[in-house]
């Protein structure tokens, strides 16, 4: 591990870090080889992430992988380094919009260069269709790259339009909103209390003929070649399982791959939820929906973790606890679990990340995503203890605090305690916040349609910054320090009110489900709480700062949030839904905006991070057996993303 350093290359608004595999040398050889076949398995989806992205993704990355493979002029010309700055950023993004705001990128290089770039390659380095020749390709390519007109969004949440035509994922072809929404209305029409999560896993076309079907992604059906690969490596991966039930989920996954029945997609996340004690485990499938407009299509993902024991003692206390932090929420009795299953929550550290899980990842996660799989069968939450290490470790002495933050007290008691108290409202967020509450019989689990995912956020977020106040996690021993939660409560709606909009392009609205949820948030606290003056933005030298005034009226309206958006959950009060977050999480306040960008502009930071993962090499003996996995960090950005490319190409 002597070749690790944890930044690599910056570029555009982008820097990337390197997560360390601490521990896995004391792994068993068993546990290290099913790591590394779950990371193969996990590697082996990137191309559906891309394609899911947006219909030219896939062909953009590969014509642009030619020319920088292909390319025999100065590297150091500036078109050069514009077109090199836009493939990285499309390696990042997996396509051609921001993987975090979702418009597209602007090209600095011109079709000229493009164009004189295509045609100095071999017609065999260029992904070609039958019978398509390279003019054909420039002409196919030439819009999606260079006209910012041309699917100008990957997701639109914008109010009032058609969502699903206004978006450039490549989830629906040529069909409207409403014809989506009522065709799976149709779908779910049958629904006893057990369902399935229509559309998950499929891409829904509207044919010449007028008739509407699914093209379901599976090993008979759209992504086979990938997906194949991915359930080789699965299989190998059962193989090595650590106990019966972990063979026995993958197994349940491997036919899910096979079959693409989401009935088996059900049992398979009921069989992993009801896993406890491996320490190896894994997320890989069709997922999250935060890049469907509707919230109905599950971007591939892959995630290979393994656990932190030490750290894992933390989130034990606080799942252990789960009954006790339901009964005492804030929220109307109607909403609440009367008994909550299944809880369990550990710290892991990331082994290889993959598809929507990559270069940008989370922190942590809490799954299964069905509402009525957590109440029967409970969670697994993870808090990613590598990952936080590497952000906190790029952000150490940046200057950002100092900048934004006026209150040296507050600068001290936030370095004091501001990563606790993260780490803690991540895993208060993730092992009880999303896990929490239940839906009123007949209320649909996609009720708030293009709302939910923001709504969802806001829930589990709320819960956490409510219960981090609570003497109980004095009485737990998860923090010694009474007042420690204000850090939390300064960094939360400074975030919200200001400072997350260095991620916002000048005159953009805010789009992105997370960003919208704090925004929601801090704004509605900030306007409730004006009256009695619980929290102020006020003006010194020109620079807008934040001053809280009562942090225990800003957790009761933390709690009268809470209840709010719970009911809305609960009831699927969509129209609700559509105020809060239209009201309070989309708008953006021009002056303040150009104030912060100008701010943050002279600190010289990147406002969004992403990862390189770990290379994994088996070592055999002489007899070709495999004697150990080997961690190489060596490996830089271009190199990792090239070999990507060529090693994992399978669409």
């Amino acid at each position: 591990m002597e070749n690790y350093k944890y930044t690599d290359v910056r570029f555009a608004d982008i820097q990337i870090l390197r997560y360390r595999l601490e521990g896995f040398g004391r792994l068993s050889l068993q546990q290290k080889k099913l790591i590394y076949c779950l990371s193969e398995a996990t590697l082996w989806g990137r191309d559906i992430t891309f394609d899911q992205f947006g219909f030219h993704n896939l062909k953009i990355r590969k014509v642009l992988e030619a020319i920088y493979s292909g390319f025999k002029g100065d590297r150091n010309q500036e078109e050069y380094r514009s077109f090199e700055e836009y493939l990285r950023r499309v390696w990042f993004s997996n396509g051609i919009h921001h993987h975090y705001g979702c418009e597209k990128f602007e090209p600095r290089f011109s079709e000229e260069f493009f164009e004189t770039q295509v045609r100095a390659l071999p017609a065999s380095q260029l992904p070609l269709d039958d019978g398509q020749t390279v003019d054909g390709l420039i002409e196919e390519l030439r819009r999606p790259i260079f006209d910012p007109h041309y699917m100008p969004k990957r997701v639109c949440t914008e109010d009032g339009v058609d969502i699903v035509k206004e978006s450039a994922c490549n989830f629906y072809q040529g069909l409207t909103q409403e014809e989506v929404e009522e065709y799976y209305r149709d779908q779910a029409k049958d629904d006893g209390p057990e369902p399935v999560s229509h559309g998950l896993n499929s891409t829904l076309v509207k044919g010449t003929d007028g008739q509407i079907r699914e093209d379901v992604w599976s090993a008979q059906g759209k992504y086979a070649p990938a997906i194949s690969h991915i359930i080789y490596w699965l299989k190998k991966a059962q193989q090595l399982a650590l106990n019966e039930s972990q063979a026995q989920y993958i197994s349940t996954l491997v036919k899910y791959y096979e079959t693409g029945d989401l009935n088996t997609f059900n049992r398979y996340c009921i069989e992993w939820v009801g896993e406890h004690e491996s320490d190896v485990d894994f997320v890989n499938g069709f997922i999250e929906v935060y890049g469907d407009p509707l919230g109905l299509k599950g971007s591939w993902e892959g995630i290979v973790e393994y656990q932190d024991q030490e750290a894992t003692r933390r989130t034990k206390t606080i799942s252990d606890e789960a009954q006790w932090f339901e009964d005492h929420s804030p929220v109307d009795l109607r909403f609440k679990k009367e008994k909550v299953k299944g809880v369990t929550a550990h710290v892991v550290r990331a082994a290889m990340l993959g598809g929507d899980e990559y270069p940008s990842t989370a922190i942590g996660i809490n799954l299964p995503n069905a509402d009525w799989i957590r109440a029967a069968h409970g969670s697994k939450s993870v808090t990613i203890s590598n990952l936080i290490d590497a952000y906190n470790k790029a952000a150490h002495g940046n200057g950002f605090k100092e900048e934004f933050i006026q209150d040296k007290e507050m600068v001290e008691l936030i370095d004091k305690w501001g990563d606790q108290c993260d780490n803690l409202h991540t895993d208060l967020h993730e092992c009880l916040g999303h896990g929490s509450g239940k839906l009123l019989d007949g209320v649909s689990p996609d009720a708030l349609k293009s709302y939910g995912s923001t709504i969802e956020e806001a829930r589990a977020d709320l819960f956490g910054l409510y219960f981090i106040a609570d003497p109980k996690l004095l009485q737990l021993g998860l923090l010694d320090n009474s007042e420690a939660y204000h850090a939390a409560y300064y960094s939360y709606m400074l975030n919200g009110l200001m400072t997350q909009l260095v991620r916002i392009a000048p005159g953009n609205k805010i789009e992105e489900a997370h960003m919208r949820n704090r925004a929601l948030i801090a704004r509605w606290c900030y306007e409730k709480g004006k009256k009695n003056c619980v929290a102020e933005l006020y003006t010194d030298n020109g620079k807008t700062y934040l001053r809280i005034n009562d942090y225990e009226a800003l957790r009761r309206l933390f709690a009268q949030l809470l209840a709010e958006i719970q009911r809305v959950k609960s009831e699927g009060d969509l129209e609700a839904a559509r105020l809060l977050v239209e009201t309070y999480g989309v708008n953006v306040d021009e002056k303040l905006h150009k104030e912060v960008l100008d701010r943050y502009a002279r600190l010289d930071l990147a406002p969004y991070k992403g990862f390189l993962n770990p290379k994994l090499t088996p070592v055999t003996d002489d007899r070709g057996d495999v004697k150990d996995i080997l961690v190489d960090y060596s490996e830089d950005y271009d190199q990792q993303m090239m070999r990507y490319g060529k090693e994992y190409g399978a669409l």
